[in-house]
């Protein structure tokens, strides 16, 4: 976890905290039209507790993150400027709000979803 100890105490910063920015950040960006469960049993919990960090991993190495996503995308989107889109947004917000290094972003597009054109 990200742990900080200064002389009034010590600073723990959950994965799902984490998680939870991954997901706003990953919302807003642009071609995104949801997040996919990383497997059926996450998908079962994630429609019981309405988490937000649905389809997405943190994994803590030292000081630095490495952040997993499942995306869905807007079809008749390029889906690589999708994907570079995510990471760099995710990166961003993460490192902004926490001041700590994220190593990686992987997005993964778990499908593609087609917008009603009438």
């Amino acid at each position: 976890m990200g742990d900080e100890t200064t002389t009034l105490g010590g600073i723990h910063i959950s994965p799902n905290a984490v998680a939870t920015i991954a997901y706003y950040a990953t919302l807003e960006s642009y071609g995104v039209v949801g997040l996919a469960p990383k497997n059926l049993a996450d998908g079962i919990v994630s429609t019981i507790t309405r988490e937000p960090s649905r389809g997405i991993t943190v994994r803590y190495k030292g000081d630095d993150i490495d952040i997993d996503i499942n995306i869905i995308v807007e079809f008749g989107t390029r889906i690589n400027s999708v994907a570079q889109s995510v990471a760099n947004t995710v990166r961003y917000h993460v490192e902004k709000a926490l001041g700590l290094h994220v190593k990686s972003v992987n997005v993964h597009v778990a499908g593609l979803r087609v917008s009603d054109t009438n």
